[in-house]
């Protein structure tokens, strides 16, 4: 089992940049595949990205591949998203996830409280 904790999120302008941070606990970090997904108002959740148990491998969302970034730190129990060139549609509560399975799966495990990220125009 793992617990997570997301921070970071806030207010930017379109075009800006905010790096959002989910802190894991518990044991094993290196044993999940971890994800982003986000949650606009009235709009059910999405998958973002996830990254490998090691880092090396990423898998994005159309929707944000060449702008979000995802890294890991498995010696701090941490994984990041970097979001550059936000857009107003990017505005959702963003949640880290976790799940044994591999970096293309869609069904995680456990969830974070989520971050919320507003992007204004």
């Amino acid at each position: 089992q793992v617990q997570l904790v997301e921070s970071g999120g806030g207010l930017v302008q379109a075009g800006g940049s905010l790096r959002l941070s989910c802190a894991a606990s518990g044991r094993t970090f290196t044993s999940y595949t971890m994800g982003w997904f986000r949650q606009a108002p009235g709009k059910e959740r999405e998958f973002v990205v996830s990254i490998s148990r090691s880092g090396v491998s990423t898998y994005y969302a159309d929707s944000v591949k060449g702008r979000f970034t995802i890294s890991r730190d498995n010696a701090k129990n941490t994984v990041y998203l970097q979001m550059n060139s936000l857009k107003p549609e990017d505005t959702a509560v963003y949640y880290c996830a976790a799940t044994l399975g591999g970096i293309a799966t869609r069904s995680y495990d456990y969830w974070g409280q989520g971050t919320q990220v507003t992007v204004s125009s």
